[in-house]
């Protein structure tokens, strides 16, 4: 089941979040309210899947999931800017 998580996560993040909020505690672990991780829903959430599995698992961000965290950083970046970019070159 976990790997099933992991490969919607990469493909579908914002599905994996809810599935995460609906079917377990692993997000309210991580997070004290439920504003950060609704935030994460909508602007960043390979990084708040990322998160969430650093605390989760590693009770922190150090080591491995500083380097996970990181890179969740940049997919979402890229992701944003790949998107607006999209719709600027559209209105041309």
């Amino acid at each position: 089941m976990p790997c099933l998580v992991v490969l919607i996560a990469l493909i579908f993040p914002r599905l994996a979040i809810f599935l995460v909020w609906l079917f377990g505690d692993y997000l309210e672990n991580a997070y004290l309210t439920f504003l950060w991780p609704f935030l994460g829903f909508i602007f960043m959430p390979y990084t708040t899947l990322a998160y969430a599995a650093a605390v989760n698992e590693n009770g922190g961000v150090s080591g491995i999931w500083l380097l996970l965290l990181i890179f969740a950083v940049l997919a979402d970046l890229s992701s944003n800017g790949s998107s607006a970019a999209a719709k600027k070159h559209k209105r041309r």
